[in-house]
């Protein structure tokens, strides 16, 4: 019985041996629970790989293509029902007034804007044929001096409201 025993024992000992070895040839995994993606890297079929991709993009098209119909044809079935949400219904319906508001103030400051852009054109082209007609009358009586005196300046026409910055002359030495 004692022989049994010691080689029962013994049989216990050379198992146990042998595991703690195998343990040791192999790397521990790790113990923050982060999944290893190159474990089995080496065993992975790309030809599923592709299959499974291809199934999943019909997936994807089917269902968005299903959720854009019934956006477009039956609403109702996937949004709420506004009306029955009353503090938001009533948002929506003074966002919607002011909205309008807004849009018939805009239409009016437009056509009062109009008139006053017209004004300003006539303005204007007032100023511009007034200032070209005193250039032209400048200039004339400019033209006369100068074939006289030989050379003269015409001095350039100044429009009311408006400051003039003048060179001065260079002065020889």
């Amino acid at each position: 019985m004692a022989s049994r025993l010691s080689v029962l024992l013994l049989l216990v000992l050379a198992v146990s041996a042998v595991t703690v070895l195998a343990q040791r040839r192999r790397p521990a995994p790790k113990a923050t629970g982060e999944w290893n993606y190159r474990d089995g890297s080496d065993r992975v079929n790309m030809r599923n790989v592709a299959n499974l991709t291809e199934v999943l993009d019909n997936w994807k098209f089917d269902i968005i293509n299903q959720m854009k119909g019934l956006l477009q044809n039956d609403h109702q079935s996937l949004l709420p029902d506004y009306a029955r949400i009353q503090p938001l219904s009533e948002a929506l319906d003074d966002l919607y007034k002011e909205f309008n508001a807004l849009k018939t103030h805009l239409g009016d400051l437009t056509e009062k804007f109009a008139a006053i852009e017209s004004f300003i054109d006539e303005v204007k082209a007032s100023r511009s044929s007034s200032t070209n007609a005193n250039t032209n009358t400048n200039a004339d009586s400019n033209t006369n001096a100068g074939s006289s005196t030989g050379s003269a300046v015409a001095p350039a026409a100044r429009q009311p409201g408006r400051r003039m910055v003048r060179k001065k002359p260079p002065t020889s030495t």
